[in-house]
């Protein structure tokens, strides 16, 4: 069951490594938006590059839930552009990015590479080992217990919220079943009137004694 444990973890290793980078092609006057929830006070790391098209533009924009932009600017063509910004909170953030191209110009369609960087990845292990004179392998050493200990926070979080959606679950199946009860009594309250009214008005109209 350990070893098991060790191949997912390699497994999780390998994931986060390789899955960095996205690839689309952006419509002209076109916008494509990516969503993802993030962690709280977490470093944000992203870069984009743009094909060259002459006379258009490309923009991004990065946003919350709640619409507030954390940053925003223009792509320069060709180039490789860096951006940075903290999540406030846990939230899902989204990132749009537009293209523009005036009215007199015939647009084409623009390749656009996208990579985000978070938490452990974001950190310069370069700066690291010179401040801390350290040797390649110590260095490696380093960011993989780094990224370890990143697994293990994410782990612990996914058992908190399955913790919070099984209270949620058990007091919602509380809550419809006090309804459910309430809603017979009811029930059975309504069609015990029901009878003493019928009788009373049949009787009345001397159908039955």
């Amino acid at each position: 069951m350990r070893s098991f444990n060790y191949v997912i973890v390699a497994l999780l290793v390998l994931v986060i490594e390789n899955a960095r980078c996205i690839m689309f092609n952006l419509e002209p006057n076109g916008r494509k938006c990516l969503k993802g929830e993030m962690q709280a006070h977490i470093l944000q790391q992203g870069e984009i590059e743009v094909s060259e098209v002459p006379g258009q533009t490309v923009s991004y924009e990065v946003k919350d839930s709640k619409g507030h932009i954390f940053t925003r600017d223009e792509v320069p063509h060709g180039k490789s552009w860096k951006f940075t910004f903290t999540s406030e909170t846990f939230d899902t953030y989204e990132i749009c990015i537009y293209s523009s191209v005036p009215p007199h110009q015939r647009g084409a369609k623009q390749e656009i590479t996208l990579s985000i960087k978070h938490g452990v990845e974001t950190k310069n292990y370069e700066a690291i080992a010179e401040a801390a004179k350290l040797k390649p392998i110590e260095v490696e050493l380093k960011r993989l217990e780094d990224l370890s200990a990143s697994i293990v926070q994410d782990f612990v979080r996914m058992r908190q919220n399955e913790e919070q959606m099984r209270d949620t679950n058990e007091a919602t199946n509380a809550r419809v079943l006090y309804f459910s009860i309430f809603s017979m009594c009811c029930l059975l309250g309504l069609a015990t009137w029901q009878v003493f009214y019928l009788r009373r008005f049949f009787r009345a109209k001397k159908l039955i004694e």
